[in-house]
């Protein structure tokens, strides 16, 4: 196989891989060496690729410079309208605002019939009940998330118990009446979620995680899959 066809095939490997891909993966399914596996990556970040992630935590394509812009069907559309518009109704200030930048921006980049269609979609979401306001910053608790800088903050349980807490920041979860944080914790030594409304006086360090974030979110996802699973079969097997 030529150089320039099995830069392709990764490239095709890494866009239907879940994420993040294991280079040991990848090595057994081209049939090629870890080494070689090594050298392709760097390649194709070389030729404009954005490729997160190293050797021993998988790989992840961010941004494949090969694919042209995509266009939108009009069932995309609806999707897209409905979650920009969930968003507007459930984020923080920051985000909220972001979504709505977000449509502005694809109803000016779209074909008049597609804009139409965005600006009177038939999908909509609304909330009625608020949920309890966030005690930290979202914009710096999402920014530390992406950067994979470990923060620390101030915590009380469901017991009223005041605790001080360093963690991973993984990612935001948004529940029917709350929203928690997915971290791994450094006290427990293990995955916790946190409730916003419970966490203050946020504290983003300088000690950076990455490139765990995706993996160890993945892990954590599964774990409560897993649970759920588990809790559905019991509850079936008592009724």
């Amino acid at each position: 196989m030529s150089r320039t066809a099995r830069l392709f095939q990764l490239m095709q490997a890494l866009r239907q891989a879940a994420p993040p891909a294991r280079a040991e993966g990848l090595a057994f399914d081209m049939n090629v060496s870890l080494r070689t596996i090594y050298r392709d990556i760097d390649s194709l970040r070389s030729l404009g690729a954005v490729i997160d992630g190293e050797a021993g935590y998988g790989y992840t394509l961010i941004e494949d410079a090969t694919l042209p812009p995509l266009g939108f069907d009009s069932e995309e559309i609806e999707a897209l309208v409905l979650g920009l518009r969930e968003v507007g109704q459930t984020g923080d200030p920051s985000l909220a605002d972001a979504a709505g930048r977000a449509l502005s921006k694809l109803k000016g980049r779209l074909p008049p019939s597609q804009a139409h269609r965005l600006e009177h979609a038939v999908l909509s979401a609304r909330r009625f009940h608020d949920r309890p306001a966030p005690g930290v910053d979202l914009r710096a608790l999402r920014q530390a998330a992406w950067d994979e800088l470990s923060i620390a903050f101030a915590y009380v349980d469901k017991d009223g118990n005041a605790t001080s807490r360093r963690v991973d920041p993984l990612g935001i979860t948004s529940l029917d009446q709350v929203q928690c944080l997915l971290a791994f914790c450094h006290l427990r030594k293990d995955f916790r979620a946190f409730r916003l409304d419970r966490m203050r006086d946020l504290v983003v360090s300088e000690d950076s995680f990455r490139p765990k974030r995706v993996p160890m979110l993945r892990d954590y996802m599964e774990r409560i899959r897993s649970a759920a699973i588990a809790s559905a079969n019991t509850r079936t097997s008592q009724s």
